[in-house]
């Protein structure tokens, strides 16, 4: 595929030019955040850092950090640096735990988020001439609006679905040609089953490629996914801290995930230490918002472990590169004192042949964990038999032991039984009483 970009000379950018591009802005940044955020303000006369004390990112580790924890202290106004009067839009976190993270916007921040999407659209192979369904969800989650207005940047027919109502989904999808699909993974594969379902073999459906995240999906899922629909299946990372997707977003190399630098800039942390790591360990990553106006937020934790890469790539883009994040530094499992990440539950469900429908559930009896973990039967595994179900359900636990290091309790379920998600899929439902 030819390389194509949205904005070429940003995207191929010699790497000095960028670290200079950065430097400049974050200087501002950092200004426009002290004089404006009296919270952040506090961090950094804490920490005895002045505006003019950063002079370059080679002096962004002098920063204070901000966490999750911050941003609902500050609720809901607290980090805002622009009057309310000059924003026009808030977007907010799916989160369940605690006060929900609000993001404000000015005009100017939408259009930088949208340019960030639309970059990502075009390096899918998105052009003027392509149908783009949009089938995450639209409102407070940034999914829908982020992936909406990159697709309009972009010029491509846009069809807002928003998630959920799976046959109007294949009806657009087929009666108006759609070429490329976002939403989340899981809702891919639902509607990739559900075309089976409905004898549509991958040549009949008119998709050539898919901007899927807002959720952990490993190399199998999307190999299923690609086979199923047809497709190249493309990932792209954001949080609604930073403004949403269109941080980070895959080319067609498919070996990590360009970060918007002119816009995002990136480090990775030891998330115990809060040490800058090299390029190329693995650790915490931490984003800066440079171009940010209403919620600029300084060295923010995502909590995701990556590793990030200049390596070259084919693609011609010279922004640097994120691998899919490994798991977060906080919603690791420690079951009887094992790390246990649900994309390894994963991998062993795809490598034993069942979908990536599945739910960890996990409880504390006395003083020991409980681990146990519902996974739907494919249609061709179903089998009624009591004695063909355990026998099934031990040779999964079995293969869930040699990579976790720890036994769970399996338990094989009905086809469709657990709960598909549209929006952002329960996979972890942890009911010990861990923290106060």
């Amino acid at each position: 595929m030819e390389n194509r970009y949205f904005q070429k000379e940003i995207e191929t950018m010699p790497v000095e030019e960028l670290k200079a591009l950065q430097s400049e802005k974050l200087k501002k940044q950092v200004k426009h955040v002290y004089e404006n955020v009296p919270y952040y303000r506090d961090l950094m006369d804490k920490k005895g850092v002045k505006p003019e004390d950063i002079n370059g990112i080679e002096d962004l580790h002098k920063l204070p950090f901000l966490t999750k924890a911050d941003l609902r202290d500050a609720y809901p106004y607290g980090l805002l640096a622009k009057p309310l009067k000059d924003c026009v839009r808030i977007q907010s976190t799916s989160g369940t735990t605690g006060r929900r993270v609000v993001a404000f916007y000015t005009q100017n921040d939408i259009e930088l988020w949208e340019d960030c999407c639309a970059r990502a659209i075009v390096a899918a192979g998105g052009t003027e001439e392509d149908v783009c369904q949009v089938a995450y969800g639209y409102g407070l989650f940034t999914g829908g609006p982020g992936l909406n207005g990159g697709s309009h940047k972009v010029g491509c027919l846009t069809l807002p679905m928003s998630s959920g109502n799976t046959e109007r989904q294949i009806q657009f999808m087929t009666d108006l040609n759609a070429t490329i699909i976002c939403c989340t993974p899981s809702y891919a594969a639902y509607i990739g089953e559900t075309l089976e379902e409905k004898g549509f073999k991958p040549d009949d459906i008119p998709l050539k490629a898919g901007i899927f995240g807002a959720e952990p999906w490993t190399e199998e899922m999307r190999r299923g996914i690609e086979k199923t629909l047809g497709i190249k299946a493309y990932d792209i990372y954001g949080l609604t801290e930073t403004s949403g997707p269109g941080v980070a977003f895959e080319c067609s190399e498919q070996t990590g995930m360009h970060i918007n630098e002119d816009h995002f800039l990136a480090e990775i942390i030891d998330p115990d230490t809060g040490e800058v790591l090299p390029e190329g360990s693995k650790g915490e990553l931490v984003f800066t918002s440079l171009d940010k106006e209403a919620f600029p937020l300084l060295r923010y934790r995502t909590r995701d472990i990556c590793v990030l890469s200049r390596k070259k790539c084919s693609c011609g883009r010279t922004l640097i590169k994120m691998a899919k994040p490994m798991g977060r530094s906080d919603d690791m499992l420690i079951i009887r004192g094992v790390n246990v990440f649900p994309s390894q539950i994963e991998t062993v469900l795809l490598n034993e042949g069942y979908q990536p429908n599945y739910q960890i559930v996990v409880d504390r009896k006395g003083n020991t964990d409980t681990f146990d973990v519902h996974v739907e039967m494919n249609p061709e595994h179903f089998t009624d038999t009591v004695s063909g179900i355990t026998a099934k359900e031990k040779a999964l636990a079995n293969a869930m032991k040699t990579m976790l290091g720890i036994n769970p309790a399996v338990h094989l379920v009905a086809p469709k039984s657990i709960v598909r998600s549209e929006g952002k899929a329960v996979r972890v439902i942890d009911k010990r009483k861990l923290h106060d």
